[in-house]
């Protein structure tokens, strides 16, 4: 099992293209509204010093932006 989050906002289209991915892969995922969440949002930037979103979390590993390459190597 994977353990992947997408932090994302409302208006960014690379999220949208993540979370598309990640459904047409079949991988199951969080998502975490930084737009929403002013708390996740600094919690983001503390831990990858990004602003930028999307930024998924898989299995332990920062990918920043949409990067299906990247993604996919750190899937179980």
């Amino acid at each position: 099992m994977n353990d992947i989050t997408v932090y994302s906002t409302n208006t960014c289209p690379y999220c949208t293209m993540m979370k598309n991915f990640l459904d047409d892969k079949g991988l199951a995922y969080k998502e975490v509204n930084v737009q929403l969440d002013q708390q996740a949002a600094q919690k983001l930037v503390e831990e990858t010093g990004q602003m930028g979103v999307p930024q998924t979390k898989i299995n332990g590993n920062w990918v920043l932006g949409f990067d299906p390459e990247s993604l996919l190597s750190f899937v179980k």
